[in-house]
């Protein structure tokens, strides 16, 4: 397959890739604009805002994280399989967190807890799923990556583990803020790069 081949399929995939990964944060600003359409609808919860941003974020570093695949020599149809599970994935964690229907639960937070296996059952399967595509992405892209890298996902699927055994509201907030500040230091950390700092 010569570049420009491999450039036309990466646009392609990126556009597939992008739907289902824009459902998803269709999905979470929808439910967000919710909050300040109806204010008294819904109780707010802090734990689920922190997820709610978490994933929200999650969503957006995917996509850019992925215009790595960009320099691949080629891509083939099981990176293309591959790539969709991942954003369905994350679709399903959006999923989660603004379902269709919550009259049988007390709110948004009740309703987590009671279905946090799966959403922590998932957020393990994208950290699974994350080595997974640093190693497509090969050698080069995995020695950029810092020793951190290779602390987050243990840690990860140990705050995972965590979170879906207990349900004490200060753990899951004390996970679901550890969440949200990796993914803050990641962004610094890539603009960083960026602007050569």
């Amino acid at each position: 397959m010569d570049a420009a081949t491999t450039q036309e399929l990466f646009s392609h995939v990126r556009i597939v890739m992008g739907m289902v990964v824009g459902l998803g944060i269709t999905r979470t600003l929808t439910g967000l604009a919710g909050f300040i359409q109806h204010p008294g609808r819904q109780r707010l919860s802090l734990l689920h805002l922190l997820w709610v941003g978490s994933i929200l974020l999650e969503l957006v570093l995917f996509w850019w994280w992925e215009f790595g695949l960009s320099r691949m020599p080629a891509l083939s149809f099981e990176i293309f399989l591959f790539l969709i599970g991942y954003a369905v994935v994350l679709y399903l964690l959006a999923a989660l967190l603004f379902p269709d229907n919550i009259s049988e639960y007390a709110g948004y937070e009740d309703f987590f807890i009671k279905r946090r296996r799966w959403f922590f059952g998932l957020l393990a399967i994208a950290f699974v799923l994350d080595i997974v595509d640093t190693v497509i992405k090969g050698a080069e892209h995995w020695n950029r990556l810092s020793g951190d890298y290779l602390v987050q996902v243990p840690l990860g699927l140990a705050f995972c583990l965590a979170g879906s055994l207990w349900a004490d509201r200060r753990l899951q907030i004390g996970i679901a803020a550890s969440h949200i500040a990796y993914q803050i230091y990641w962004i610094a950390r890539i603009l960083a790069a960026m602007h050569g700092g």
